[in-house]
């Protein structure tokens, strides 16, 4: 079932639970929605790691903002597609920062323009997408603070992701299931990329649009549910966000909301009140300021 939420921003001073020891992490942070989303948490005065897989791109996002007054944001390098760059980044960050609040998962590739259909560099993109989001989640757990105020993961996904975009019914009952587990998404997303190497990803049902950027996101949605429920009433919260069709270089500057209207729902979602918080939920912007939430 959906149900349409109204959010308002700016986010009223009265709810305010967060501080500049407040610890958030954005990834693929260099422009679009991730820059605008640590502009955002800066600005309210949250301390902000901003990090990219370039690290010139990086550094010069980085010093832009320092110089427009942000001093709370702090740059690394980190290629989520890179265990070793995964690794040196929570090893910098455990050394400089210690625990963290908030962790959104915005790093992301894709190879198709608006409008193509093809598949190129599949394990590149599941590598980023999916493995990268969840191997970088994995080694931050241990530093989540999951005090009164609750940690909270938000991992930027696409509805081209939805279970609903599966033609297989058997793929789909699997990921559905309440028994999901980790072994059992790593198993789809392989035979994904076997079925594509061996050309009968089409007739097993895999999405048709967008093919392995959707399985990619459809396995970032299904580990952040398994998450939610691991983590369920242990002070962390674990969902999901598509912020639509929104104006990035990914889609080639088109889109029907700028990327700072995606930020400030972004930016919204974590710093809910912990009494108002949910947990392995997928949000979608119908419009700005309005999400549904799904289950």
């Amino acid at each position: 079932m959906d149900h349409l939420i109204s959010l308002i921003s700016p986010i009223p001073s009265s709810n305010r639970w967060w501080s500049e020891e407040t610890m958030a992490v954005v990834t693929g942070a260099n422009k679009g929605i991730g820059f605008e989303v640590v502009k955002m948490l800066s600005k309210l005065g949250l301390t902000v790691v901003l990090t990219a897989r370039n690290a010139k791109n990086g550094s010069i996002a980085s010093d832009s903002l320092r110089r427009d007054g942000f001093q709370n944001v702090h740059f690394f390098w980190l290629d989520v597609s890179d265990p070793s760059s995964i690794s040196a980044f929570v090893s910098w960050f455990l050394l400089n920062f210690g625990v963290l609040d908030i962790l959104v998962n915005n790093a992301a590739v894709s190879f198709n323009a608006v409008g193509e259909n093809s598949i190129r560099e599949p394990e590149t993109i599941i590598k980023t997408n999916y493995y990268g989001a969840k191997l970088l989640t994995d080694a931050l757990l241990p530093l989540f603070r999951r005090s009164v105020s609750v940690g909270r993961i938000l991992n930027i996904s696409s509805r081209l992701g939805a279970l609903n975009k599966l033609r297989n019914p058997s793929l789909r009952q699997t990921l559905e299931s309440e028994e999901l587990t980790y072994e059992q998404i790593d198993a789809t997303v392989t035979q994904f990329l076997e079925d594509v190497s061996k050309g009968t990803y089409e007739e097993n049902g895999w999405p048709e649009n967008w093919s392995d950027y959707a399985v990619s996101k459809m396995a970032l949605n299904a580990y952040s549910r398994v998450l939610a429920r691991r983590y369920d009433g242990k002070k962390l919260s674990v969902n999901c966000y598509c912020p639509g069709f929104t104006r990035t270089s990914m889609t080639g500057g088109q889109g029907t909301h700028t990327a700072e209207e995606a930020a400030a729902t972004i930016a919204t979602l974590v710093l809910l009140p912990p009494e108002k918080l949910t947990s392995g939920k997928f949000f979608m912007c119908v419009e700005p300021n309005k999400i549904i939430s799904r289950l």
